[in-house]
């Protein structure tokens, strides 16, 4: 083979690798084309079905939204006829009023025209009476000899003397009457009094007051949404109010117990810190704890102090309880020790048994300890819980007859009412200061002596009842009734003092001979 052959064959070969190339190639370019164009159809039908799509939704919120809106016009109607019945409501009332009130100024004024008539009628009858007396007068004076002042004189003398005496024998008539009728009256009269007063004793019994540091610790105890103080109220069963006063929350429960927990309880809070739900019912049943423990104690000092051996140990839990309880703002546990003490003093003088006087002492005001978790008085719930322990039948005795409503069948019994009575009413011992006591005792006294024939006068009873000595030279006894009423009159409308106080006149006629 000659090289011409192999050149040609060559060339041959690379044309037809060539021409097999472009073949390749344009085939492709075709394959890619119609790759191109499926994706093209495979985005346009999505793109289609994603305007479809959106098309839909937008017409379903726009429905939602087109319901919604006639929802609120609704609504919106319905409020505005209700405000539009209201004022129909109102506007019917103001006019029925208008009419009421027009109709009653057409009877004021019907009435001021009658009531102007009947006054000028009886001006032309007092001149007419007036006319007719004056001529009486003088016909009376030209019979008489006798001025008009001095029959006036003379018969105004006459008409005095014996008003005193008709006065004085009428109150005596009505007095005596009045006895029948008395314990129907002192009912009423010490249900009105309650009824008067029972605001500020409920305040003395029901409510403690606890001092903030700040006014931003209201809001801490308050928490958010309340939820502080609803979790204080729920654990202590105490109500809190707070209110404008500032720096001051208020503690209002009947149980003079939960109180103190609840006043101990927020103090701790407040120096602690943290207020919150769970620290609270933690603080509250330490508290709770530590008040058991402080009214055993308390109890059981009390015992121990006077000496009156072994108790038992509900009995000396109501003991310590006496320390939180108040009346008229004497604490109830240092009066029955201050009894007991009286009441030991008196019987060992008497020669009686010391240590039961003071266990009648100490035991006889027990049922107010628990007189505002029973119903009952605390004579009625001592005697029973007393009787229930196994106390002694004088200690129960005292209990019933301390206020004496039931009879006392023994010494001590009586010596525990003295004791009980001394000890309420001995100055400073219920909110009195020893000053004011001491003047309202000399003012007794000096009223007492600023009326004429008074001898001379005694304040007895701590200030509960004033003894007047009058001469019996100067004034018979119609008229001691009159000054004992004159008395009472100018005391209540001169001085102020707690419960009342007894008036006592005294007139004494002595007849003294010396037989020789």
């Amino acid at each position: 083979m000659d090289i011409s052959t192999i050149l040609l064959s060559g060339v041959i070969g690379v044309i037809i690798g060539l021409a097999i190339m472009v073949i390749a190639g344009k085939m492709g370019i075709t394959k890619s084309k119609h790759q191109a164009k499926l994706t093209i159809q495979e985005a346009e039908s999505k793109a289609d079905n994603i305007v479809k799509q959106a098309v839909l939704e937008g017409k379903t919120q726009a429905h939602e939204m087109k319901l919604n809106a006639e929802k609120e016009e609704k609504k919106r109607n319905e409020e505005l006829l209700e405000k539009e019945s209201q004022l129909l409501r109102r506007e019917d009332n103001l006019n029925f009023r208008d009419e009421t009130l027009t109709n009653k100024e057409l009877q004021v004024d019907k009435k001021n025209t009658q009531l102007s008539e009947k006054l000028s009628a009886l001006d032309k009858k007092e001149e007419e009476l007036d006319r007719r007396i004056d001529t009486q007068v003088e016909e009376l004076e030209r019979i008489a000899a006798m001025s008009s002042q001095q029959a006036k004189d003379e018969l105004f003398s006459i008409v005095e003397k014996r008003m005193d005496n008709e006065v004085v024998s009428y109150i005596k008539e009505r007095e005596d009457d009045a006895k029948d009728t008395a314990d129907d009256k002192a009912k009423n009269i010490i249900a009105l009094a309650v009824q008067r007063l029972s605001q500020d004793e409920a305040a003395d019994r029901m409510v403690s007051v606890v001092t903030l540091p700040s006014e931003e610790m209201k809001g801490r105890i308050i928490g958010r949404e309340g939820r502080n103080i609803k979790a204080i109220e729920q654990a202590t069963g105490v109500d809190l109010n707070i209110d404008d006063t500032p720096e001051v929350i208020t503690l209002s429960c009947f149980d003079p117990i939960r109180r103190e927990i609840a006043r101990q309880a927020l103090e701790n809070l407040i120096k602690d810190g943290r207020i919150q739900p769970g620290r609270i019912e933690e603080v509250v049943r330490k508290v709770k704890k530590e008040m058991d423990t402080a009214i055993m104690k308390a109890g059981e000092d009390a015992i121990f102090k006077l000496g009156i051996g072994k108790m038992d140990k509900d009995m000396v839990r109501l003991v310590g309880k006496l320390k939180y309880r108040y009346s008229y703002g004497q604490n109830a546990l240092q009066h029955s020790m201050e009894v007991a003490y009286l009441t030991g003093m008196m019987a060992a003088e008497l020669g009686l048994n010391q240590v039961l006087a003071k266990r009648a002492g100490l035991l006889h005001d027990i049922g107010k300890s628990i007189d505002y978790e029973v119903d009952g008085s605390h004579v009625e719930l001592g005697y029973k819980f007393a009787k229930k322990h196994g106390e002694d039948p004088v200690v129960l005795n005292a209990i019933q007859s301390h206020h004496g409503e039931v009879e006392a069948k023994y010494l001590i019994s009586n010596l525990v009412y003295a004791a009980d009575t001394l000890s309420a009413a001995r100055p400073g011992a219920r909110k009195e200061q020893m000053q004011n006591y001491i003047k309202r005792l000399e003012d007794l006294e000096r009223i007492s002596k600023s009326f004429d024939g008074v001898e001379s006068t005694y304040a007895i009873q701590a200030g509960r009842e004033i003894r007047v000595f009058v001469s019996p030279d100067k004034l018979d006894d119609p008229a001691c009734m009159k000054l004992a009423r004159e008395l009472k009159d100018k005391i209540e409308s001169e001085l102020t003092y707690p419960g009342q106080i007894k008036v006592t006149v005294i007139r004494e006629t002595r007849a003294n001979e010396i037989a020789k």
